[in-house]
Order: structure tokens, then C-alpha cells, then sequence
């Protein structure tokens, strides 16, 4: 449903010098996809540090090591994410139901040997049932009983990135914070679009809309949930994790 708040509006143009200001911009966002090739070019020059293939992982079939999650592909992009044990699914982490929310089409990822999954820092079996409220596909493994040496001190919510080389794993690159927006296609959307995200940090114009707070995880959470989960209530889901 669309808001009824009235906002100011961007300035009206003929469609010449509205497209004059459009060709201005491309300019620099061409830079800027140059400037991230480039980055992703010394990405994949980075070194790797070799991991356990037989650290364990619980997922629907039970424990299984850490060289089964790649599915025989030789990489694997795992989504680490944050559990509060014996919590309510209103009270888990906004952040991560945002971005494992995004999970992206397999197809194309296996196209090119890569497998998704989700790592999560709770047991299997109450977390499993979270993923089954939210609707989610992806494979999923609860990580307790390897989180000394997968996660490494890190903390959850991130993307760690791994390459199989026949039976020795390798983690090569991992990320948090913003960096993990890479796999939000909301965030990007959001940010062709005239009000752009509408969070307290963003650069905008006078009386802009910006009603979310990040650093109280609100641009998150609606009416004290994930915002991602009144959709599944509405459809009827149940959100009982007990």
C-alpha cells in the first residue's frame, strides 16, 4: 500500500535537459562500475587460507562435513546468519532476514560452479523452522559445532567465500557490512529511485523522506518485526520456531 505523506518533489524539466543531467550522471557511474571491475579484478588475485574439509555442519540430512555444501562444485558462497537462541521470530535478526532474503536464483550461480548457502550460528532444527516460515529454498546448515574455525572470531552476518580443490577447501574472500549489500538487489533498486533509501545517514535534498534509523536496526523492521515477515503471516504461515 502506498503512503498518503506528502513530500517535496525533484524539479520538473523538459525531457532534453532532464536527459542533459541523466548523461552528467552516466559519466561518473561508469566510473564507478570501472572502479568496482577493478576491485573484483584484485579480488580474484587474493590469496586463500585452507580450511577442514571435515569440520561439521548440520543440515537436512544430518551432520555432513564441510566439503559436502559444495553439491561437487568447485566454489561455494555461504551467508552467515546470526541466531538468538529461543527467541520468537519476531525477535530474530532483522539484518540477516533482509539479506537472506535475497538469496539469489541458484541457476546461474551453478551455471558457473558455484553453490549458495546459508550458514547459520543457531541449532538446525529451530532455525530450520524459521527458514521454513520466511519460505526460504536455499540449502541450510546450522554452523555451532565449527564456529571457532569458519567464522574465525568474526561475528555473523557476511558472506564468506570458499574454492574446493578436489578434496582440500580454501576460503578466499568474506565480507560484512555494507559490503554485504552486494547481495541485496533492494538496496540497489532503492537507489535509482527519486527518494532513494529513505535512511537518516543518505545525502538528500531538504524534507526527503527519511524515515529509518540504521543504527537501531529499524531499516529492517516494521511494527517490531522483520519487515519480511508479515507478508508470510499474512499468507497464513505459522511463525512457532518451538
Amino acid at each position: 500500500m502506498g503512503s498518503t505523506v506528502t513530500y517535496p518533489l525533484p524539479q520538473i524539466a523538459d525531457r532534453a535537459a532532464w536527459q542533459s543531467e541523466i548523461d552528467r550522471l552516466l559519466v561518473r557511474e561508469k566510473a564507478h562500475t570501472r572502479e568496482g571491475d577493478a576491485i573484483a579484478a584484485d579480488r580474484r588475485r587474493l590469496p586463500m587460507v585452507e580450511v577442514d574439509p571435515q569440520l561439521p555442519v548440520v543440515g537436512a540430512n544430518g551432520p555432513v562435513p564441510l566439503l559436502d555444501v559444495f553439491e561437487g562444485r568447485r566454489q561455494l558462497i555461504t551467508y552467515t546468519h546470526m541466531w538468538h537462541d529461543g527467541k520468537p521470530a519476531a525477535e530474530q535478526c532483522e539484518g540477516c532476514s533482509f539479506f537472506t532474503g535475497h538469496a539469489p536464483e541458484p541457476s546461474f550461480l551453478h551455471d558457473r560452479d558455484v553453490t549458495y548457502a546459508t550458514f547459520c550460528q543457531g541449532p538446525y532444527a529451530e532455525s530450520a523452522r524459521y527458514r521454513e516460515f520466511m519460505g526460504w529454498t536455499m540449502p541450510w546448515y546450522s554452523v555451532r559445532d565449527s564456529l571457532d574455525e569458519l567464522v574465525a572470531g568474526r561475528g555473523f552476518g557476511g558472506y564468506l567465500c570458499y574454492l574446493r580443490d578436489g578434496d582440500r577447501v580454501f576460503e578466499t574472500y568474506w565480507t560484512t557490512g555494507r559490503g554485504c549489500e552486494a547481495g541485496a538487489a533492494s538496496y540497489h533498486l532503492l537507489d535509482f529511485t527519486p527518494y532513494g533509501r529513505q535512511e537518516t545517514w543518505e545525502d538528500s535534498p531538504a524534507g526527503w523522506p527519511q524515515r529509518y534509523d540504521p543504527s537501531v536496526g529499524a531499516q529492517f523492521r516494521s511494527n517490531g518485526r522483520p519487515t519480511a515477515q508479515w507478508a508470510r503471516l499474512a499468507a497464513g504461515r505459522s511463525d512457532d520456531l518451538g
